[in-house]
């Protein structure tokens, strides 16, 4: 039946800063090939068939009280290869971090518009 997880989508409030921390921190390509739609946004390709799309529109929950740990959140968890560079990235740009209280080799991060995101070291 489900054969895998085709897109994710997340809201920003501020194209050009979720664009900065997906492009610059996390180094996602753009995809040129969006389609037009009623309103900004920009698609990222992960691997073939992966999508991380971010839709400029308004957040219905603005103002919600979120865990400080985003693990205790809904998020998307991503693979990463080396979770020490990312750690880097992230502290260099001020962006705060939580590692997994699992132990394993993993954080957790918001973008800048509050989105949790999970990074799992995978080699």
């Amino acid at each position: 039946m489900i054969r895998g997880i085709h897109h994710a989508t997340f809201l920003t409030g501020d194209l050009p800063r979720a664009r900065h921390f997906y492009e610059t921190i996390l180094e996602l390509p753009p995809d040129p090939s969006r389609p037009a739609m009623s309103f900004d946004g920009v698609w990222y390709v992960l691997n073939p068939g992966q999508q991380l799309h971010l839709m400029c529109l308004p957040d219905p929950e603005a103002g919600l009280q979120r865990p400080a740990h985003g693990g205790r959140d809904r998020h998307v968890a991503f693979s990463v290869a080396d979770l020490g560079t990312l750690m880097d990235k992230l502290t260099a740009a001020h962006i705060n971090y939580t590692v997994s209280q699992s132990g394993r080799r993993a954080l957790f991060c918001r973008d800048p518009d509050g989105n949790a995101l999970e990074f799992i070291e995978m080699n």
